[in-house]
């Protein structure tokens, strides 16, 4: 039986100088390729094009659509084209050609006429002969008639689809922005040069490189850096916009008189297709060289559909998105070309982009490219890489496969640990334990539940009244009451960790379990990137770094931009673990008993490298004279049983009940010469008499609890302490404490009289002072909130008065912690 379709496109070959033949597919392959390249047909991506203009409707050429015919027939025997795409394409030329002529005369004079409009003059080639010839053909009845042809196309033109369309195909329907994709799978010949494209446009030399490219479209590209100025930009006047444009690199000049442009016009200022649709070309590229396997290829295609389908309605937003972005990546408006540039595939009766943009979705295929996405980000140390690419963005080119770090980076990162931290990698991996600050984290919850309810310490002590702008970065942390506040302290610690990574010189491994139990944390205390992404947003903007710019704005970008590689993290984790050990909550109030001799304890102390505890050592003897394990345990015993308070006791207390006794003593001492020690003595018979700093009317308890669990941290730092007998002094300072003061107010007057008491002759006294009065109100009060943590604790042995946070992310031990 004659297939109507194929007799009728022989008949139509003829005119391409073909000889008839039942079968226009009956062409050898070599054959087939060989004529396509003479056609100026080198992949499927012009053929693609090719087929397309054929039916573009702004004006009706016979002649391309007699072409179209051939390439079809050419794609077909050559294996481009499967064989019932290539007859879907006959069948749908045939049904325009049919439709637009009534009968086979009307199709010969249309060409005719068609070539006559190009110069030709009959008799200059065979194509008259072919038309008679075709003439014959249907009039013999060795073909088949016009009309039988136009019936049975009527009948069957919606038979097969004319693009890939099966499960897992139609996500490629978005490479048309570059080259419509005919068929699947992608081969080298679709894309001969792929590979030197990738080579000189994106320095791509291999499978790695691409896929952390795609990673990078994916998750950052060049959108972010566009949008975060753009927002600056909305909020400047003219001249600060100016300014801003005139500060550009010379390079990067049109890009600045470009999104100026837009702001001034009102363009709304998007264009994350730019990155989204050249992830798609990307991927084919990677399927066409074979370095990406066909179901690879296929998510980050249909990882790019998603994210497409998430930011746009339709095609035409999506590519006048992707035209904005090329305006500034190329710096001149490309919106003034976009109908030149997009008619055919915005308005073509064939175009793959017939489809609704929405409908392209498929499910099976959508969850596949979501495990493949999360896949490739599995290992924790992308979980380091999102956190610290927040402060860095370049880190965010490191997603996918790791790579080489180069010299330079490596030495930049050793500088930064060495400058920054006093961290070096002598020292051990085990050395970045002590950046996690565990107590810091509780600290900063209690103070935002307690602002929450109007539970704050009183802003007056007796120390002083902390600065407004403190007090009032205090009382704002009611804005953080519903968020934990482990990121604030995590993302700085994922960044260090990161720089310990890029030195090449730690440990992989022992890197690899810090990163592990970073992740195994935030999931703990976020459930998802949506809620980490908005507490560390909120806690950035509570609590900004000094010299540093805020990050608000960047963390607001990841937390808005659905390709953000936090939201494609893999947020499960079998066991919880930190990357250091988490104090109790007796303990940590236990430490902070040391109050501002020193920097808050937000961790416990570890056993220091050589290199750290060298400086300890020097400080311990230097204030102490103490030089080893044997005389700090004693030394430490002896202030938790006596102490300096017991000095006073003994030698300036009873000058309390006999005033001329202490006059007679001072005026003494006063009248000749005096040693080193008798001027000490006299200074403090001094202060006995003014009763300076209330010496005589407060318990000095708290000098001595305060110096012994110093040097006990000190000391468990040096190793000279092991842990149960560190432990041993925290219980027994707590215990004291409460038994000598009712709350922190108390323990502070203490505290500060036996400072002021104890402190030898110096010029610079009343500094020394002032400082400590000044640190006195600030760990009191919590202004600043990073001061000290007594707001947030209970005095040992008094009752609680603290609101329990909303979370679970405070120390254990914390018995109005809600579980």
């Amino acid at each position: 039986m004659v297939d109507p379709l194929n007799a009728w496109w022989a008949q139509q070959l003829v005119l391409c100088d073909w000889a008839f033949a039942p079968d226009p597919l009956d062409v050898e392959p070599p054959t087939a390729v060989a004529r396509l390249t003479a056609l100026g047909i080198h992949d499927r991506g012009e053929l693609g094009w090719c087929l397309l203009e054929a039916f573009d409707g702004t004006r009706v050429d016979p002649a391309r659509l007699l072409a179209a015919l051939e390439l079809t027939a050419l794609a077909g025997a050559s294996g481009w084209l499967p064989v019932e795409r290539a007859r879907a394409w006959a069948l749908r030329l045939a049904d325009e050609i049919t439709a637009r002529h009534a009968d086979l005369d009307a199709w010969l004079e249309a060409l005719l006429h068609a070539r006559s409009a190009e110069g030709w003059v009959r008799g200059d080639d065979g194509f008259w002969e072919a038309c008679e010839a075709l003439s014959r053909l249907e009039h013999e009845g060795e073909g088949v008639t016009w009309n039988l042809v136009s019936d049975w196309v009527a009948r069957e033109r919606h038979g097969q689809p004319l693009w890939p369309d099966a499960p897992g195909e139609r996500a490629w329907r978005l490479r048309a922005a570059f080259a419509p994709v005919l068929a699947l799978p992608a081969v080298v010949q679709d894309w001969p040069d792929a590979a030197t494209w990738l080579a000189e446009g994106w320095q791509i030399a291999g499978r790695d490189d691409l896929i952390r490219c795609l990673l990078w479209l994916a998750g950052q590209g060049h959108r972010q850096a566009w949008d975060l100025d753009a927002t600056r930009l909305l909020q400047a006047d003219a001249a600060a916009r100016r300014a801003w444009r005139e500060a550009l690199p010379v390079p990067d000049a049109a890009y600045g008189c470009v999104m100026l442009a837009f702001l001034e016009q009102g363009e709304p200022l998007e264009w994350a297709a730019w990155d989204w649709l050249r992830l798609v070309d990307l991927s084919w590229a990677g399927a066409c060289l074979g370095w990406l396997e066909a179901s690879e290829a296929a998510d980050f295609a249909n990882h790019a559909l998603e994210l497409v389908q998430h930011r746009y309605s339709d095609w035409s937003a999506l590519v006048r998105a992707y035209q904005r972005g090329r305006s500034l990546f190329e710096g001149h408006n490309c919106l003034k070309s976009l109908d030149r540039d997009w008619r055919l595939l915005l308005q073509s009766p064939v175009s793959p982009w017939r489809t609704s943009l929405q409908e392209l979705a498929e499910p099976a295929e959508r969850q596949a490219a979501r495990r493949a996405m999360a896949e490739w980000r599995r290992s924790p140390r992308h979980w380091v890489l999102a956190l610290a690419s927040v402060r860095e963005p370049e880190l965010a080119t490191r997603q996918g496969p790791p790579a080489p770090v180069a010299a330079e980076r490596r030495n930049d990162a050793l500088q930064y640990l060495s400058e920054t931290l006093d961290l070096h990698p002598e020292e051990g991996a085990e050395a970045l334990a002590r950046y996690w600050l565990p107590a810091q984290a509780h600290h900063l919850n209690q103070l935002a539940a307690d602002a929450a309810h109007g539970a704050l310490p009183s802003a007056e002590t007796a120390f002083g009244h902390p600065q407004p702008a403190d007090l009032a970065a205090r009382d704002a942390l009611r804005q953080g009451c519903r968020y934990a506040a482990t990121i604030h302290m995590a993302e700085k610690y994922a960044f260090y960790l990161q720089m310990a990574m890029d030195t090449e010189a730690f440990e992989p491994t022992a890197l690899e379990c810090f990163a592990e139990a970073l992740r195994s944390t935030l999931c703990r205390f976020y459930p998802d990137a949506r809620r980490l992404l908005e507490a560390w947003a909120q806690w950035d903007a509570l609590l900004p770094e000094a010299e540093q710019p805020p990050l608000t704005a960047e963390i607001r970008w990841h937390l808005e931009d659905p390709g953000s590689p936090f939201h494609w993290l893999d947020w499960h984790s079998h066991e919880w673990h930190e990357p250091g050990p988490r104090p109790t909550l007796r303990r940590f109030t236990a430490m902070a008993l040391v109050g501002p001799l020193n920097m808050p304890a937000w961790s416990e102390p570890q056993v220091e490298s050589e290199r750290e505890a060298l400086s300890i050592r020097e400080w311990v003897d230097d204030h102490y004279a103490i030089t080893g394990r044997a005389e700090l345990g004693e030394f430490v015993d002896f202030l938790l049983e006596a102490g300096d308070r017991q000095e006073y006791q003994i030698n300036y207390a009873p000058y309390t009940l006999n005033e001329a006794r202490l006059a007679s003593e001072i005026a003494m001492l006063e009248s000749g010469d005096c040693s080193e020690e008798d001027r000490h003595h006299l200074l403090r018979l001094r202060r006995v008499r003014d009763n300076e700093d209330g010496c005589n009317d407060v318990d000095l308890t708290a000098w001595d609890l305060a110096q012994a669990v110093d040097l006990a941290i000190a000391g468990r730092q040096l190793g000279w302490l092991e842990a149960e007998a560190f432990a041993d002094v925290l219980e027994r300072a707590h215990v004291l404490a409460g038994e000598r003061y009712a709350d922190w107010i108390a323990y502070a007057r203490g505290l500060y009289a036996g400072f002021s008491f104890f402190m030898g002759e110096t010029p610079e006294r009343e500094s020394f002072l002032a400082g400590m009065r000044q640190a006195l109100a600030a760990w009191l009060t919590g202004a600043p909130p990073l001061g000290g943590p007594w707001a947030s604790l209970d005095f040992p042995g008094a009752r609680a008065r603290h609101w329990a946070p909303m979370h679970v992310d405070t120390l254990p031990g914390d018995a109005q912690t809600l579980h």
